[in-house]
């Protein structure tokens, strides 16, 4: 199976683009968990489905010389752009390729653990959950940002077009065998390995000029033609969802909720 073939979104240029933007958007926020986590100085943290690379790059910075960063994907193309760029900034940096539908992340004595939007993608997130739990050392933390309810994605003023387009993705996603509301569960599994689980959840309502709304954008741009290359949009809906999107984008009193997400900082047990 081809990277193109093994990722919704695909893994070329334009997703990786997009990618950069979402990291961008949501680091602050990544940021703020890594410090409720205490990552820091020395500690070796896995970042489990890298990507590209975004937050490997700013764990590697956070860790400093003396820690490490185990970068897993199972995309070669991504893992090639995570060790480039490693290279380029001198950044303390060990790539992995694994697939998890199947394998999990191996024993690695971790201080700690990042995984953004990768539970919602497995068909066995649970198997997953477990691998990392035994790849964590005793007080190891692992820090997870997913969807809990991926269908408060709406606009205002609301569009059956849009609502159709979100139902479809997440239609698409569990035809795939992923969950995108899996940040439902995940508290629960976690306390279930004997996890310590605390969690704050984001439901943002955003404006047009607001940074937050160029994530949505680039993914009405790019992940939408990725939909209809898979058949699973047409090209009238598509036309549709552009065209109510443009809508609330440029009506200065429209407004639009993001889907929600839960950051879960789960600690083993000493």
């Amino acid at each position: 199976m081809t990277d193109e073939k093994a990722y919704v979104l695909g893994t070329h240029d334009a997703e990786i683009e997009r990618l950069g933007i979402q990291h961008r958007v949501w680091r602050a926020r990544a940021l703020e968990g890594w410090s409720r986590a205490g990552f820091t100085v020395g500690h070796r943290i896995i970042d489990v489905g890298c990507g590209p690379g975004y937050a490997t790059a700013d764990l590697a910075e956070l860790v400093g010389s003396s820690g490490e960063i185990v970068s897993i994907d199972r995309s070669e193309r991504f893992l090639e752009v995570v060790r480039r760029t490693a290279e380029l900034r001198g950044l303390p940096v060990k790539t992995l390729s694994i697939d998890f539908a199947e394998g999990g992340v191996p024993p690695l004595d971790a201080d700690g653990a990042w995984v953004r939007w990768v539970f919602a993608f497995v068909p066995r997130p649970q198997e997953l959950l477990r691998s990392i739990h035994a790849a964590l050392k005793p007080g190891g933390r692992l820090v997870v940002h997913e969807y809990f309810d991926y269908r408060t994605w709406r606009l205002s003023p609301r569009d059956e077009y849009f609502e159709r387009f979100v139902d479809a993705v997440m239609k698409s996603w569990r035809e795939e065998g992923g969950e995108p509301d899996v940040g439902l569960d995940l508290p629960r599994w976690m306390r279930e390995l004997g996890f310590e689980v605390a969690w704050r959840q984001f439901s943002d309502m955003i404006r047009p000029h607001d940074p937050f709304w160029q994530w949505p954008r680039a993914f009405i741009e790019t992940g939408l033609q990725q939909m209809i290359d898979l058949g699973r949009v047409t090209r009238d809906e598509a036309v549709r969802v552009r065209a109510a999107f443009e809508r609330v984008t440029t009506d200065p009193h429209a407004h639009m909720v993001i889907p929600s997400v839960v950051e879960l900082v789960a600690t083993k047990p000493r």
